[in-house]
């Protein structure tokens, strides 16, 4: 049996009179990307320069603006990094860079130096606060972990007043969730005083969930609580660096936001150490799903999916939200059924709100297809087919033939499993569109026999192969469908009854084509069946499906 009790909470606040829970996000925060360094470090293998450059480009392109580019004064990839960005020019003049540094001396140092030139940077810096830290790792004090933020403030404040370029400050206390609020609302207070603050000359105080320890709703205290006791909040730009060890990132970030943070750090598919940093991709695209512009260009999921891969090395999961492969995807025939008839009545409406159930977002508007929405495998049903059939093949399939042809690609999924949209055309094409047997249509013509519309005034000459005997027929009806099929009948080859017709065009413009599809009983039987014919030309589509119909019904 676990051992649950030998682990126990870390009650850091009660907060009675909470706001948060009333309010909504209506705007997208600052966004601060730290793929290139809090993402990096937790790769098997980091990535190259080259790597970095193009996930820097990638950033860019998405419309970050505040991007962590690494720890340049602890590793000499970053340094080198850094200076390539800035000696090749490619930081764009709207985009900061930000560079983190524990709060010493020595690598405060290094940090300038790597940053020289830099038109405008962010210097992180941090030290850890937390009642755990302090004891077993540090050893430290109260007012000795205090003062190691206080005077790595006033060192990075030095250094920037002689810095040709202007320098923003961020300070963490690290492990934020772990520490007593008062205590750190003491030392980020007592940072902003160190640094003269104002509103005209903010520091970003990044409250950091470095690790996971307690529910959503408590983070979001620890932050509302914050906002409410800064000595002056005009003066702080409050950011927050959710990680993901309980699975609740993305919760922690969105409550945080409705608890009055202005900022999000995070990374792209939530790549970081342990079980990673919060995804920006999702809180962003949260956002888009609710009518908030995310303020960032996430259009093409794929390109960002394709480089994020290649550059980092990490898949991104079948089941990641709006990212995974199979996230737009439904093999339940229900589903299936349900997406379908909600496509057709968004189409139908012409509304400009999204509304298909089990879709939360249009997957097109981040450059997915339509055809991967529906996958067919034994769990399907006929909205499955009929969508895949629609949306990929253009075949608008009557409703009382739609289960009449899921029969068929059910038994098929049966013996294979999935079944790929072409698999299910080709079986369609097989079912109706190719039969010849017992009967092949070799040619056929019709002609008017009288000037008025009364009923036999079109008369049909047909050639068929019949069981491999080729026969010469004629016959009058009503019009070019009615006389094809009393010829055959007048000839004892058939007997059927034409239950219900419709049609539709596949496409459009001069190589358009009409599709047909007939209900036809055979009357010495009562089997009943559909065909389906398709040509240019309307009628011949018409005879095509009457005769994929018969061959239906008359197959050994």
């Amino acid at each position: 049996m676990l051992n649950y009790k030998k682990y126990k909470k870390f009650e850091t606040i009660k907060l009675k009179d909470r706001t948060w829970p009333d309010k909504e996000i209506e705007k997208a925060p600052i966004w601060c990307s730290v793929d290139l360094r809090d993402g990096n470090q937790s790769l098997i293998n980091p990535m190259t320069v080259e790597e970095k450059i193009e996930f820097f480009n990638l950033l860019v392109k998405l419309g970050f603006k505040e991007i962590e580019v690494g720890f340049p004064s602890a590793s000499q990839i970053e340094y080198d990094f850094l200076r390539k960005l800035v000696d090749e020019n490619l930081i764009p003049d709207d985009v900061i860079v930000q560079v983190l540094t524990q709060a010493r001396p020595h690598l405060i140092k290094k940090t300038f130096e790597s940053l020289k030139n830099v038109k405008k940077a962010i210097v992180h810096i941090y030290n850890s606060t937390s009642v755990l830290q302090r004891d077993v790792v540090f050893n430290m004090t109260k007012e000795e972990i205090k003062e190691i933020a206080i005077e790595g403030t006033k060192l990075v404040k030095e250094y920037a007043e002689k810095f040709d370029g202007e320098i923003l400050l961020e300070y963490s206390p690290e492990s934020f969730t772990g520490t007593e609020v008062e205590y750190a609302l003491e030392i980020c207070d007592a940072v902003l005083d160190a640094w003269e603050a104002n509103k005209d000359n903010k520091v970003i105080i990044n409250l950091p969930a470095t690790v996971e320890m307690d529910t959503p709703n408590v983070f979001a205290d620890q932050i509302e609580w914050m906002c409410r006791n800064f000595k002056d909040r005009e003066r702080v730009i409050l950011s927050v660096h959710p990680h993901n060890d309980r699975g609740t990132g993305v919760a922690d970030a969105e409550l945080a936001l409705l608890a009055g943070a202005d900022r999000v750090e995070g990374t792209l598919f939530g790549n970081g150490e342990r079980t990673g940093n919060v995804d920006v991709l999702n809180i962003a695209y949260n956002m888009f799903s609710h009518g908030v512009n995310p303020e960032l260009n996430l259009e093409n999921i794929n390109e960002i999916i394709e480089v994020y891969e290649r550059c980092v090395k990490i898949p991104v999961h079948v089941r990641h939200p709006y990212g995974g492969n199979l996230v737009f995807t439904a093999f339940s025939g229900s589903h299936q059924d349900a997406i379908n008839k909600g496509m057709k009545k968004y189409q139908e409406r012409h509304d400009n709100i999204w509304q298909v159930p089990y879709l939360p977002i249009d997957p097109s508007d981040l450059g997915r297809e339509y055809e991967a929405l529906v996958r067919i495998n034994s769990q399907s049903g006929k909205g499955g087919v009929a969508f895949v059939m629609d949306h990929c093949y253009g075949f608008k399939i009557p409703k009382t033939m739609q289960k009449e042809f899921a029969d068929v690609i059910q038994k098929m999924s049966e013996v294979k499993g999935e079944i790929s949209p072409s698999e299910v055309m080709d079986a369609f094409s097989k079912e109706y569109l190719d039969l010849e047997t017992p009967f092949k249509l070799v040619k056929s013509t019709f002609s008017d026999i009288s000037e008025n519309n009364e009923y036999g005034d079109t008369k049909a000459s047909i050639e068929i192969i019949y069981n491999g005997e080729k026969r010469n027929l004629e016959g009058i009806g009503n019009g070019p469908i009615d006389s094809f099929k009393r010829t055959l009948a007048e000839s004892s080859l058939i007997n059927v009854t034409i239950i219900d017709y419709t049609e539709h065009a596949l496409s459009t413009g001069s190589e358009a084509k009409a599709a047909s599809y007939v209900y036809m009983k055979r009357n010495d039987t009562d089997n009943k069946t559909y065909g389906v014919g398709v040509d240019s030309n309307i009628t011949r589509a018409s005879i095509r499906s009457m005769m994929s119909a018969i061959n239906r019904l008359y197959a050994k």
